[in-house]
């Protein structure tokens, strides 16, 4: 029996009943047969081996998929775990899944044994060894009480426990060598492809993140299909330690955190404020170009706010616990999220459909709990401040105002010099259509609306069906850094679940009431988030129009501070920010400190300089651009900033 199996490029090519994805590559190309990792199956992504048993789309994924790395990494922590059960017999397992850059397995080793970085190398040797032995993975189904029965003759406490909360008939199993796991998958048919791994780091685990539960040892690797790769990986790990936003933070003295204050909450330094609130104006001048009107609301809310937009429900148990007033059953909580301030604004007086769309904007504060682990810098935190829009519009207008949103989002990524980026548009579920709210013509006419955006617009973007949120369909950017980072800064979404919930409502032309679509718009997302990835895209060498410190004044010796001094004046009455470093301390060391601070401009003052009213000027990253006048050098950095400012 023959089946029909169609491309990613529309094209259709049929194969017999049974055939494979490994099977299917080789009748492409042997090249492509040795490079192709896994394959997804009608959405569904899966190993190369399975039988394809009737008509389907088919996808295949090599190392620069993502689907590809995943099924590349998962099969690497099921290799570390087998290592560590050949080095430690009587190792019990937890989980161990692919993540964003490598993989972990979370372990509790026999009584007596300690993991440490110690046993780091002795573990890559051992799973080296495995993989010269190019066992293949096998998939199983198995009963759940055969399951319960194996993982615990071997002592699996922990498997046991996820498989008791499985339902019967939908377990499967993954055995390589002696080793087998419980797992769904997906992986790679055999672990040959595994060239080079390394294991990273070892930490703490608190089992299922449970702080009343064992603590197991959480082991982290990566792990690549070439030695190269993974030494060009580790030499980018480099990179990234000299560009952390925290420690840049730290040198620039842009932001701190205090236990005392507390965990999560960052303080904004003054060079920070003024970095951030420069970011906000730039925004703000923005919007108002696009017909924005700024608003501002508390940062508590009434509990019944959030039970009404269903944002208690989500987010009841990582929020701050409702405030009690002295009031009788008063309750307040820290917001979690803007929108529902934002609908009760629509909500206040009514509404035609002359006054859509509405579109208002916030730096709203907003605050949800994460677990102290998982706090980090600024990227992971308690307390932070959204670059919030709503817009609400009538169902036809919905895809001008994505197109005017898109816009935005352009204009940041090109000023902010994010080059590299790619869009994912969020679409129902083929199939299931229960979990979505709404009607079926909004969807569509929604979903049209994106797709018609990004093709005037020109801008590529791939199509994931089932990721849509229940409330509606989304687009989100996820822009590479200068590491080739991935990060999901702009999104916009579209929401007919709040209107609803809040009773939101318009009188049309027509003169009945009509419910109105919202959009959710945040270019920068998080503020604190974006300028930590700004700090590591930048190395903390910001657009001179942004950065704290444009210049920083230098003076040979004491004799010339006041001279530094007069010459910070002159270029502070001319807008052009300037700091005196007037240390005592030789001038070749103030040219390697204020460099370390990431200033773009350090003008040097002595004798000469001071005679004639020049500076001697130094670029960042250019070294000497010999003598200027204060005012032709204050003249220069603002043309300079005009030049990066004007066309935005």
């Amino acid at each position: 029996m023959m089946i029909k199996i169609t491309f990613p490029d529309g094209s259709v090519r049929e194969y017999e009943q049974g055939i494979t994805g490994q099977q299917v590559a080789e009748s492409i190309s042997p090249r492509l047969a040795k490079e192709v990792l896994a394959c997804s199956v009608n959405g569904e992504t899966v190993e190369l081996n399975r039988p394809i048993q009737h008509d389907a789309e088919l996808k295949l994924f090599k190392w620069e998929d993502e689907e590809g790395k995943h099924a590349f990494w998962h099969t690497s922590a099921h290799l570390m775990a087998e290592a560590l059960q050949e080095l430690w017999p009587g190792t019990q397992f937890g989980i161990g899944p692919a993540i964003e850059n490598g993989f972990y397995y979370d372990v509790m080793p026999p009584a007596g044994i300690s993991l440490s970085e110690n046993d780091f190398g002795k573990i890559e040797k051992k799973m080296q060894e495995l993989v010269q032995r190019g066992e293949a993975l096998v998939r199983n189904h198995i009963s759940k009480d055969d399951a319960l029965r194996f993982f615990g003759d071997h002592g699996q406490t922990y498997k046991n426990e996820l498989i008791a909360e499985l339902e019967d008939g939908q377990i499967t199993t993954y055995t390589q060598g002696n080793y087998t796991d419980l797992c769904r998958g997906p992986h790679l048919t055999c672990t040959s492809p595994i060239k080079a791994v390394k294991v990273m780091s070892i930490s703490a685990a608190y089992w299922r993140g449970d702080e009343k539960r064992p603590q197991m040892t959480r082991v982290y690797g990566v792990s690549f299909p070439k030695k190269k790769m993974l030494d060009e990986y580790l030499t980018l790990l480099e990179e990234a330690k000299r560009r952390d936003h925290r420690k840049i933070g730290k040198e620039m003295e842009l932001f701190m955190f205090s236990d005392l204050v507390g965990k999560g909450l960052p303080m904004w330094l003054p060079k920070g404020t003024a970095l951030r609130l420069r970011l906000e104006d730039f925004l703000k001048k923005i919007q108002k170009r696009y017909g924005y009107q700024q608003v501002m609301t508390p940062h508590i809310g009434s509990k019944n706010l959030y039970v009404t937009s269903g944002h208690y429900a989500k987010y009841g148990k990582d929020s701050f616990q409702p405030i009690h007033t002295p009031e009788e059953g008063e309750e307040y909580m820290l917001k979690p999220m803007n929108c529902p301030h934002h609908c009760a604004i629509f909500a206040w007086k009514p509404r035609s459909y002359k006054d859509l769309p509405l579109r208002i904007a916030e730096f709203g504060t907003v605050y949800r709990y994460e677990q102290s682990g998982e706090l980090h810098g600024l990227t992971r935190v308690r307390g932070f401040t959204q670059d919030d829009a709503h817009l609400f519009c009538t169902p036809e207008q919905v895809k001008d105002e994505f197109l005017r949103v898109m816009d935005i989002i352009m204009i940041i990524f090109k000023a902010l010099k994010f080059d590299k980026f790619e869009a994912q548009i969020s679409l129902r579920d083929k199939v299931n259509r229960e979990k979505y709210i709404g009607t079926e013509e909004n969807w569509e006419r929604a979903e049209q609306a994106i797709i018609e955006a990004c093709k005037e617009k020109g801008l590529p973007a791939h199509i994931e069906y089932g990721e849509a949120a229940f409330y509606g369909p989304k687009l989100d950017f996820m822009v590479k850094d200068a590491l080739g980072r991935r990060w999901q800064l702009g999104t916009i979404q579209v929401d007919y679940n709040l209107p609803e919930r809040f009773q939101l409502e318009y009188t049309g032309a027509d003169n009945q009431k009509h419910r109105p679509v919202m959009i959710h718009r945040a270019p920068f997302g998080s503020m604190e988030r974006f300028v930590a990835v700004l700090i590591e895209h930048t190395a903390g060498h910001f657009p001179l129009w942004l950065t704290p410190d444009q210049v920083a004044i230098l003076p040979i010796s004491d004799k010339f501070n006041d001279y530094a001094q007069q010459v910070r004046k002159q270029l502070e009455e001319a807008d052009v920010r300037a700091l005196v470093d007037d240390r005592s301390e030789k001038i070749g060391r103030k040219i390697r400190d204020n460099e370390m601070k990431h200033i773009p401009y350090l003008l040097i003052v002595g004798e000469k300089e001071a005679a004639e009213g020049t500076v001697s000027v130094r670029k960042q990253g250019e070294g000497d651009q010999g003598s200027l006048s204060i005012s032709d050098f204050a003249a220069r950095v603002n043309r300079e900033v005009e030049e990066m400012t004007q066309q935005y």
